[in-house]
């Protein structure tokens, strides 16, 4: 093992025990540990007490913007998303949406120029399209292709870790 891979696995392990240090000594946070389901959930909650514990042995640093983990980052304020573009170019947009209990506003619809397609990196979502009697589920792992100017709302997306999306845009010929 080269002396930086070493480093960065000692701060590792220096970060995971004084996470478990505070969950030991702060009942609230413990019961928050216990809840948690799944690996990256431990993570995020971990990230919100300011210890990244998250990249596993070998992973690189991320270096710049096309570098990322999808699944990072603290989950918005309930009600809201964060939408992080990706990539851009003139005719194609590839953003991540991260929604925290969120939805679109009462009687709005989604009717946009381009075709969109989306997959549901984390969580779940409800979405309701105007040309059919029922909302669609969406979960973990679905995907779906929503053709230009198909109107179309959210009705809602999960609390705390929240929903991950990952929304493509492209413009036909």
């Amino acid at each position: 093992m080269a002396e930086d891979q070493l480093q960065t696995f000692l701060e590792k392990v220096r970060q995971l025990n004084a996470f478990v240090a505070l969950s030991e000594a702060d009942p609230q946070l413990r019961d928050a540990l216990r809840r948690c389901s799944h690996h990256q959930e431990v993570v995020t909650l971990a990230r919100q007490q300011g210890f990244e514990i998250g990249r596993r042995w070998g992973e690189p640093a991320c270096t710049d913007a096309g570098d990322a983990n999808l699944l990072a980052g603290t989950c918005p304020v309930p009600g809201q998303e964060r939408i992080e573009p990706l990539i851009e170019t003139a005719g194609l947009r590839l953003e991540r949406i991260h929604s925290c209990e969120a939805s679109s506003p009462s009687g709005f619809w989604y009717d946009q120029p381009q075709q969109e397609w989306v997959l549901i990196l984390q969580g779940s979502a409800r979405i309701r399209f105007a040309d059919e009697p029922g909302p669609r589920e969406l979960n973990r792992g679905d995907s779906l292709l929503i053709s230009a100017h198909r109107r179309h709302r959210v009705e809602r997306t999960d609390p705390q870790p929240g929903t991950i999306w990952l929304a493509l845009f492209w413009s036909q010929p």
